[in-house]
């Protein structure tokens, strides 16, 4: 399905495709590239990316909870008759990471225009090499 768009484009296709929203874009058009000098040394930005997958845990590394004492059973997950269930939002088991994560208001270090890379002071989320979205700070 994308070859279309890249066709539509008379563009190479790349393994990845975004989209940006830009305040002007007189001065751009489809399929141009967007390099790392967009961004100056000293900048406040956005880096939005998946987390790393974590695999099925349970509540005590998904939540923070903590153990009860280990000699009658785990005691109620909720109501007695009124209810007749549990609520939804109740904290248990499940699917832990590969959520889409933003950190924000990280700082810019350097910029280095002949490498089309941007060093930034922080952590951004997902495995190495995995592919993230730098914006203009929302906050600062």
């Amino acid at each position: 399905a994308a070859k279309g768009h890249f066709d539509k484009a008379d563009v190479a296709p790349k393994r990845t495709l975004r989209e940006f929203r830009l305040d002007d874009i007189s001065g751009m058009n489809v399929g141009d590239i967007l390099k790392a000098d967009v961004f100056v040394a000293g900048d406040k930005v956005d880096v939005i990316g998946t987390s790393k997958g974590k695999g099925y845990q349970g509540v005590i590394k998904r939540f923070g909870q903590h153990r009860l004492r280990e000699s009658h059973g785990t005691g109620s997950m909720g109501s007695c008759s009124d209810p007749s269930r549990i609520f939804k939002g109740k904290i248990g088991a499940g699917q832990m990471g590969c959520d889409q994560v933003t950190i924000q208001n990280l700082d810019i270090v350097k910029v280095d225009p002949e490498l089309n890379m941007i060093a930034v002071r922080g952590a951004i989320p997902g495995p190495k090499g995995s592919v993230v979205c730098v914006s203009d700070s929302v906050k600062a």
